[in-house]
């Protein structure tokens, strides 16, 4: 099948829904032929930061000669953008062959097995190990989906296990409470790994550490085994890593936002642990001179000021704040926000609420985001700035842009689906 004809295919998988649990992919892969199988893995799960650090340990791996493929989710602006190998998005021509590699096998499956329907995250995630295989990774680096028990990622037997950090999220799959949704997470550690734990509260510290000692494994705690010192930079941060083998000193991160230090510092360890050793320190500062990160705090146009965010969480938006007050402390913004409809929007605009001057409300296209309408009136009871209930994204942008003025500033925020859509609009229309 084309690029076309393979959107088509997942797309008509999306009624599926959501289904957690390990028994489809499991079948699915293994009739394959495994291809999940054959490198060492890095398996990354976390609340936020997990994109991040999944491509910096790739551009870790590559820039020490290994050819490491990524899987990422959800994507900013086109699905192939999950696929990743050399550094660069899989093509739209090599995602459609790794979905047709896929199909063969599931389409099989599906009519064999009655009430077997294949989930549209399990597709792409098959389909990853088909184009990891087609590649002839030396390595990967794997993304967890939605927590990491039951996630489809979870069939890999990951060499290293990282945990990025751990809020509350999906509470309806993951549990209530941090440490609950942390045991979720943490169920990526397996006998043969090493677990790699970013910048944690101390009760979830506790129970990496337990989690470690019951697999007999070895732990490498942010904060215990490796840190980073970072300084503000021209667009940018000026770094010192100190890893869990050796210090990479005076490192420079081309991209905002201090968490981004720590994923960095996150990265570095995850690929020290997946090596075996210390790394090349050119290398390592090759490969986050390299670093970008779309769609996070990402300065799209200027007069005014556009700023796109994918924080879609109350951590991201604490995360966002933080980095606003340090890096743009006396800029206030227009923000244009839609969400999806299981999020917790209350909480996530009360940590940006003294930052804005007025809120144009959007929603991305798909059948979960809340509508416009209902994220205005809801926002309007938490800020006392002006609320306006906004079209598209891209008309929620031109609206806003408007009340900013050329002297002003726009903040895009909620949902990586808005700024994926606003992206495209930005490229389309020559802007970008």
């Amino acid at each position: 099948m084309d690029y076309t004809a393979a959107l088509a295919y997942l797309d008509a998988h999306i009624g599926a829904g959501m289904q957690p649990g390990l028994e489809r992919i499991r079948m699915l892969v293994e009739t394959m032929g495994s291809p999940h199988e054959g490198y060492p893995i890095i398996h990354v799960a976390g609340t936020n930061g997990k994109t991040s650090t999944t491509r910096i340990s790739a551009l870790l791996l590559l820039a020490h000669g290994l050819n490491a493929g990524t899987y990422i989710s959800p994507h900013l602006e086109a699905v192939e953008e999950r696929l990743g190998v050399l550094g660069r998005n899989a093509t739209p021509e090599e995602f459609a062959q790794a979905v047709t590699d896929v199909a063969a096998f599931a389409d099989i499956l599906e009519e064999r097995n009655e009430g077997v329907r294949f989930s549209y995250f399990e597709l792409t995630t098959a389909s990853a190990f088909a184009f990891f295989a087609d590649q002839a990774v030396d390595a990967a680096v794997i993304e967890v989906g939605l927590g990491g028990r039951l996630d489809a990622t979870n069939v890999v037997d990951a060499d290293v296990a990282v945990l990025t950090g751990v809020d509350l999220e999906h509470t309806e799959y993951l549990g209530t409470t941090v440490e609950q949704i942390a045991v979720e997470k943490l169920a990526i550690a397996g006998p043969g790994s090493i677990l790699v734990t970013g910048d944690l509260p101390e009760p979830v510290v506790e129970i990496a550490a337990a989690t470690a000692r019951d697999l007999g494994i070895e732990h490498r705690a942010y904060g215990r085994d490796f840190s980073v010192d970072a300084r503000p930079a021209v667009r940018g941060w000026h770094m010192d890593i100190h890893g869990a083998e050796t210090d990479y000193p005076d490192l420079l991160l081309p991209v905002h936002g201090r968490h981004q230090t720590h994923n960095a510092a996150v990265a570095v360890a995850a690929v020290e642990a997946l090596l075996g050793r210390r790394l090349d320190e050119e290398a390592v500062g090759e490969a986050v001179a390299s670093f970008t990160a779309p769609g996070r705090m990402e300065i799209v146009a200027r007069e005014p000021l556009v700023m796109l965010d994918g924080a879609h969480n109350p951590g991201g938006f604490a995360a966002l704040n933080r980095s606003l007050s340090e890096e743009f402390p006396t800029t206030r913004f227009v923000l244009v926000v839609g969400v999806m409809g299981d999020k917790d929007l209350e909480a996530m605009i009360g940590h940006i609420s003294e930052r804005v001057d007025a809120v144009v409300t959007t929603a991305a296209s798909g059948e979960r985001p809340l509508p416009a309408s209902e994220v205005a009136a809801r926002v309007a009871k938490i800020v006392q700035v002006p609320v306006e209930a906004g079209g598209d994204p891209w008309s929620a942008l031109e609206v806003a842009r408007q009340k900013a003025g050329s002297e002003g500033a726009v903040l895009v925020a909620g949902s990586i689906y808005v700024a994926g859509e606003i992206r495209r609009a930005l490229k389309a229309a020559g802007a970008l």
